[in-house]
């Protein structure tokens, strides 16, 4: 995530500084969106894959289920959150972290 910010993040500061200015916190605002976008699909889809594969898992109720949900119980809840934490918090802290680097 923080290569596509950067990458985003780049692009807009030499498209102001060539025309002789500091990018403004809505340009920032716009860089930091335009590079999380880039991201939502392919994580989106990661996520997906993994907790429906998990998801027989979770609901079987067989042999040996007793065993399997416990342990497929956190990684479920670790994918939400790392989705979470990579598609709101990434993003959040970046833009708030360039925007007190150039003030």
């Amino acid at each position: 995530m923080i290569v596509y910010l950067n990458q985003s993040y780049t692009t807009a500061a030499n498209i102001a500084a060539a025309q002789g200015r500091k990018m403004t916190k809505s340009e920032l605002r716009e860089a930091v969106i335009k590079g999380a976008v880039l991201r939502v699909r392919p994580k989106i889809m990661t996520v997906a894959s993994v907790i429906l594969g998990l998801l027989p898992i979770l609901l079987a109720s067989g042999a040996g289920s007793d065993v399997m949900r416990p342990i497929a119980a956190p990684m479920v809840g670790g994918m939400l959150s790392a989705a979470l934490l990579t598609l709101v918090v990434v993003p959040a802290a970046f833009f708030v972290w360039k925007e007190r680097q150039s003030n």
